[in-house]
């Protein structure tokens, strides 16, 4: 979303100066059994993927920065799945631009608290996680090969307006195409949108794996 759009709802900057006291917190604890997480880099597996990491820079309905790095990971079976999809709307004249991967928990926790109520439904509630904070939940979208430029869709990345749902009807026949080609070639490769962000696609295996709370930075390190 454009920050003009929601400077309302922009976070004290109070809140993120806290980010390391959230960061001590744990996230909910779950009954397994679980796979073992096995985070990947997306741009690793697929260099043609491209990265627009919102939340590493002031472009996101916070209009803060939150991380450190413009990095997006998911599990692997997600993140192969997604090199699918990404070889799939190639031959369409597109590319996948990922806005977010893997997200830890800590973060799902600023979300919420600085999200009005009437807005919640467009984050996760941290007592009981988010599908991102198990590494198989995806915020993207699509570029056009020949322009390098992302697609419009019906609404903006992270917007809080009814624009957002999936089935959005007021649009233009283009963005509509648009959305319904990103939603086909995910659902092909077992992935499932969250209705009311057309952004917005968790994997089949989510409830496979734990929450997480690991930093990006910590990845890979044992």
């Amino acid at each position: 979303m454009r920050n003009k759009a929601i400077s309302k709802y922009k976070v004290p900057a109070t809140v993120l100066l806290a980010c390391s006291l959230l960061y001590a917190q744990q996230p909910p604890k779950e009954a397994g059994p679980f796979r073992t997480p096995d985070l990947v880099e997306l741009v690793k597996l697929d260099p043609t993927i491209k990265l627009d990491i919102r939340y590493a820079t002031k472009n996101n309905f916070l209009g803060r920065r939150v991380y450190k790095e413009a990095r997006a990971f998911l599990q692997r079976p997600a993140a192969e799945a997604l090199v699918r999809v990404n070889q799939a709307v190639r031959r369409q004249g597109y590319g996948l631009v990922i806005h977010d991967g893997y997200r830890p928990w800590y973060v799902t926790k600023i979300f919420w608290d600085a999200t009005p109520e009437d807005k919640k439904i467009f984050v996760a509630d941290p007592a009981k996680g988010s599908r991102h904070n198990r590494g198989c939940a995806v915020d993207l979208s699509l570029f056009d090969l020949k322009t390098g430029q992302e697609v419009k869709m019906p609404g903006e990345y992270d917007e809080m307006t009814e624009r957002s749902h999936i089935n959005y009807a007021c649009a233009t026949p283009e963005a509509k195409r648009l959305r319904e080609l990103l939603r086909a070639a995910m659902e092909a490769e077992g992935f499932a949108v969250y209705e009311p962000e057309w952004w917005h696609y968790d994997y089949k295996d989510w409830k496979e794996y734990p929450i997480l709370n690991v930093k990006f930075s910590e990845i890979g390190k044992k």
